[in-house]
């Protein structure tokens, strides 16, 4: 894969290395998303602390992780597919299925919870699949896609559980959400792992191939990346992370809505944006994109600690997204000029 690095066929292509887009900038840090994002968030996290003096105490932090969890899988996946320059709407669908399956088909225990995990992986792997099966090799929009797995995962989900109701096996509830040694989230240690196995895999000749057809499809092909298998492992990766954030958001909930996953949907993608990934593929990354989920969650808790009401929730969040996604447009210009 070493090719990829090298060939000169297009100026994009042959600027993606095992570490992602060769950095051209001490800037290209922020301007990749992680940096700004963790600078938003400390000063969100600031003004949490001075409405709520409690806030540093152990047990906010880890119900602040909790909320975290689900977007920040669900936006992990949408990352993915994202940096290939595509888009994933069957998160939703994915979601909202686990969630009903783990309600109606409680199993407790932690065999039962090993079971539930496997079952919730299993399910958002068939369903990514099937995008990955349309669009590398049929050659369907990912839109219209994942449009239609959506639909059908959502329709199914409404024949188990027509309405919300149904009970998440007690186990799942209590230890998913619960603190190792009452200091460190289990909700957290997840997201931690999942963005590990990230920092590994964007070094592989996955990770290249990934970079690559998002920065320039054509000129990858020519470098020797197989495209379809990298843009159906992409949507299968995704959809597994989509079956993780259901499995934590059933945790959270410890019922099942077979609507549960529709907020998750444009909020991913915002986390996306938030982080800095470029909505038109290969430049970003998942970490940042965690960050992005953590910052809408976060300012979801400060404007409720101000009193906002919930129905101005979304135009803050909006508000936030532009800003952020200017200020990053603008570094990153400064950083290429440079």
């Amino acid at each position: 894969m070493s090719d990829i690095a090298t060939t000169g066929a297009s100026p994009p292509a042959a600027s993606v290395t095992r570490s992602g887009p060769a950095p051209r900038h001490r800037l290209w840090r922020l301007t990749h998303g992680a940096g700004l994002i963790f600078g938003l968030y400390v000063l969100l996290y600031a003004l949490y602390a001075y409405q709520q003096p409690r806030a540093l105490d152990a047990y906010a932090i880890a119900a602040l992780v909790n909320n975290t969890a689900p977007l920040a899988l669900a936006a992990a996946g949408q990352t993915l597919v994202v940096l290939s320059r595509g888009f994933d709407l069957s998160i939703a669908g994915v979601i909202s299925l686990t969630n009903v399956v783990l309600a109606v088909y409680p199993l407790d225990g932690p065999g039962g919870a090993l079971v539930s995990l496997l079952v919730c992986l299993a399910i958002g792997g068939v369903v990514g699949a099937v995008n990955g099966w349309l669009v590398a090799y049929l050659r369907l929009q990912s839109i219209a896609a994942t449009l239609a797995t959506m639909i059908i995962c959502q329709g199914i989900a409404l024949v188990i559980l027509n309405a919300p109701g149904g009970a998440v096996s007690d186990w799942i509830a209590d230890e998913l959400t619960a603190r190792l040694g009452s200091v460190v989230p289990v909700s957290g240690l997840v997201v931690a792992t999942v963005v590990g196995l990230w920092l590994l895999v964007r070094r592989s000749d996955y990770g290249v191939a990934l970079y690559a057809i998002g920065a320039d499809e054509p000129a990858a092909a020519l470098s020797g990346v197989n495209v379809r298998r990298t843009r159906f492992i992409t949507f299968v990766g995704a959809g597994m992370l989509y079956g993780l954030a259901g499995l934590m958001l059933s945790a959270q909930t410890a019922t099942g809505n077979p609507n549960s996953g529709t907020p998750l949907l444009l909020l991913s993608f915002a986390a996306v944006a938030l982080g800095g990934t470029s909505l038109s593929g290969g430049r970003g990354g998942l970490f940042a994109s965690v960050m992005g989920a953590a910052t809408l969650t976060l300012l979801q808790k400060v404007l409720f600690s101000s009193g906002v009401s919930s129905f101005y929730t979304g135009l803050f969040q909006g508000v936030v997204l532009i800003v952020a996604v200017v200020f990053s447009g603008l570094l990153s210009r400064i950083g290429e000029r440079k």
